[in-house]
């Protein structure tokens, strides 16, 4: 059971004050007769509640896939950057949604983001081997042994050795999709330097069995489908 002041604003639709104003005004409904008392307690999965004529689907967590573009910086908030909440809708603001994970501000692509944290954690444990595939091109043709390498655990710079990597070049070797199970600092770009190149661009397309939605532009984002919360869902311990 659950107030209803507290389950909209959960959902990021109105502060409680704001909530009881329209309580008072009549405006919210809860399976079709009007509640004046917010404070009311009552099964969000059950009750059908209309908040000024507009139905609400209540869910205990949210889902988002977000095309980052280059320039944001992967952060709740941020005083001098651009941050990847920014480009999510005012009431998703509200959500306290975070990324799960870390994109370097100028890689682009695949970000999931959610407000549950145990799921957060058990993705990104290192215990769990969640698969990231990327997109990459590079300042010049990759060196013939950089497959087995990769795949051996290359050691990157300050020692630090990678765990085993599966690498598919282009024909031309200027580029390529790389598939991680970890996410060290940089780790892709450290990985290029130590087989003596450069990242030029750099793009997530692949998140656990979730591939990048191609009918999202560059800072556009939607709500995961309930198939692809199931996928993260299986990860969870």
């Amino acid at each position: 059971m659950m107030r209803i002041d507290k389950m909209i604003s959960s959902m990021g639709i109105a502060s409680r004050r704001e909530i009881a104003k329209v309580a008072k005004n009549g405006g919210i409904l809860v399976d079709g007769i009007v509640v004046k008392d917010p404070s009311r307690h009552i099964d969000p999965e059950k009750s059908t509640v209309t908040y000024l004529g507009r139905v609400l689907r209540y869910q205990t967590f949210t889902y988002v896939m977000l095309n980052k573009p280059t320039g944001y910086v992967s952060a709740t908030e941020d005083t001098r950057l651009p941050y990847v909440l920014e480009l999510l809708s005012p009431e998703h603001q509200k959500m306290g949604l975070f990324p799960v994970g870390r994109l370097d501000r100028d890689t682009t692509g695949l970000m999931i983001l959610t407000n549950n944290g145990t799921l957060a954690h058990d993705l990104l444990s290192p215990k769990h081997h969640v698969e990231k595939e990327y997109r990459f091109t590079l300042e010049r043709p990759l060196v013939s042994c950089a497959e087995e390498r990769l795949l051996e655990g290359i050691t990157i710079d300050g020692g630090e050795r990678c765990k085993s990597a599966r690498l598919l070049c282009d024909d031309d070797r200027m580029g390529g999709v790389i598939v991680l199970t970890e996410g060290k600092y940089h780790e892709i770009k450290r990985m290029m330097e130590a087989l003596d190149n450069r990242i030029v661009t750099l793009e997530r397309i692949r998140f656990a069995a979730i591939p990048l939605d191609n009918a999202l532009a560059r800072g556009a984002w939607r709500e995961l489908t309930e198939e692809e919360i199931t996928v993260l869902l299986s990860h969870k311990k």
